[in-house]
């Protein structure tokens, strides 16, 4: 256990699916030998497979305190790295826009844009993942070589490198597939929630870079902190398949739910725009509640009245979106 924990808030609401932090986060972590499948932060469309495909049924996580194990995704489920051929995808070539030895069949979000289809209309959401560093991690449970360990500072989870022989374990045992084998490197690789930058008072690079401002980071336990407020005080971010049993560290404000519209001038229906099982199948029972609740604090805000939760998710500013204390003065 960790005497603090750095989380992170992501507001599905504001998400533009532009890949802005997808772009941060590989130039600065991910452009080394081996790395090229791997995005430590990725942005996919709901309701999809996502990136690897199927990584919210490859198993992991615990069940009553024991280690589920989970399938090792093959590189084809994350997508064969190519590169683009830019005289073909940029000056109206006649061939195809990659490089003649790939014919790529999957990556990170394969699917934009694609979503399903209830009753004829159209729906889908940005969901962008990082590792969760978790409270309780298991993939620093099921490592056999205690390579994983979590940072007793700020609870950040680190796979040390000169320990890590490549097992894979950690890939097994994680539920939402967020650890990645080097092969070049023989080592597993993951997101690091950007520490260096923390160190020096700076936000995460996903953060940071994203244009949406849906981002907003800080110690859980801060009463000051962003997180702590939309966390603990409003409740109305939630966890990622929180019945993994690991306690992820990020969370999501679930997207509004509006009223699906009618077809052929049916006007609006009761139905959701998103069925509710897609929601609760990511966000667990409760996320219609806090959509619910959400949605009251926007007919207050749209009546005049003023709502404290939506003003902080507007978040204009970087002092309102982040608080970044030094280390040994971090409440708990």
């Amino acid at each position: 256990m960790s005497k603090t924990q750095y989380a992170m808030v992501m507001d599905l609401n504001k998400c533009l699916g532009c890949q802005t932090c997808t772009v941060a986060c590989k130039k600065l972590w991910t452009d080394g030998d081996g790395m090229g499948y791997m995005y430590w932060n990725n942005v996919e469309t709901r309701p999809g497979k996502g990136y690897p495909a199927g990584w919210s049924d490859g198993g992991g996580g615990f069940r009553k305190g024991q280690l589920v194990p989970g399938e090792i995704p093959p590189l084809e489920k994350y997508g064969v790295p190519f590169e683009y051929d830019y005289s073909q995808r940029l000056f109206e070539g006649k061939g195809k826009p990659v490089m003649p030895h790939v014919d790529p069949q999957y990556g990170p979000n394969w699917e934009e844009d694609v979503g399903e289809t209830d009753r004829e209309e159209n729906f889908y959401f940005y969901l962008p993942r990082i590792c969760n560093h978790c409270t309780h991690p298991s993939c620093l449970e099921a490592c056999p070589r205690n390579a994983i360990y979590k940072r007793e500072e700020d609870g950040i989870v680190l796979i040390d490198q000169e320990r890590c022989r490549g097992y894979r374990q950690c890939v097994r045992a994680c539920p939402y597939k967020k650890i990645y084998m080097n092969e070049v490197a023989g080592v597993s690789q993951k997101c690091i929630f950007c520490y260096p930058r923390l160190a020096k008072g700076t936000p995460n690079a996903c953060a940071k870079q994203c244009p949406g401002r849906l981002r907003f980071v800080g110690l859980l336990g801060d009463p000051e902190s962003p997180v702590h407020k939309l966390v603990r005080v409003y409740r109305v971010a939630l966890p990622l398949l929180p019945g993994k049993g690991t306690g992820p560290n990020v969370y999501y404000v679930p997207p509004f739910n509006p009223p699906r519209r009618g077809n052929y001038g049916k006007g609006i229906l009761e139905d959701p725009r998103i069925p509710w099982r897609i929601l609760e199948d990511l966000f667990g029972p409760p996320v219609k509640e806090v959509a619910l609740r959400l949605e009251a604090e926007l007919s207050k805000a749209q009546s005049g009245e003023k709502s404290e939760v939506l003003q902080l998710l507007i978040g204009r500013d970087d002092e309102v979106r982040y608080r970044i204390p030094a280390t040994k003065d971090a409440a708990g």
